[in-house]
């Protein structure tokens, strides 16, 4: 088995609604995200083109780029948005990093499935350039 990984970056804002110190308050972050793919190398030698894994996350990062993200019941914020015609990507979870590992791996997990050679999908989320979350699975 042979594992591969790219990163993507993007800029998005968020808040913590929960949160007792400062993540309560509106804020953005330079994102990273890893997606690792863990499998048997194709008669072409790769696990999967890089160019393909980044026509795969492309979508779903334009969905998140210069955008807010809020979870679906911070009802303040997304009446906010709306009125301003601000781009905004709700998510049913909190915006924490850990949610958003998961959410990434609930939208690229599909989109490999047509890959037989690929086992396994890591993704790690970067909040800061020292903090994040990842998780690992069996596709």
């Amino acid at each position: 088995m042979i594992t591969i990984a790219k990163d993507f970056e993007w800029e998005m804002s968020h808040r913590l609604s929960f949160h007792q110190g400062l993540c309560k308050n509106i804020h953005g972050h330079s994102y990273k995200l890893r997606v690792y793919l863990r499998g048997e190398n194709t008669r072409k030698g790769m696990v999967l083109d890089f160019y393909d894994l980044a026509l795969i996350t492309g979508p779903i990062l334009a969905e998140l780029d210069h955008a807010f993200l809020c979870s679906a019941d911070d009802y303040e914020i997304i009446d906010f948005l709306k009125k301003n015609n601000f781009k905004m990507k709700i998510m049913e979870n909190f915006s924490t990093c850990e949610n958003m590992c998961s959410w990434f791996f609930s939208q690229i997990a599909p989109k490999l499935k047509k890959y037989d050679n690929i086992k396994e999908l890591g993704i790690r989320v970067y909040e800061t350039r020292d903090a994040f979350a990842q998780t690992w699975d069996v596709l």
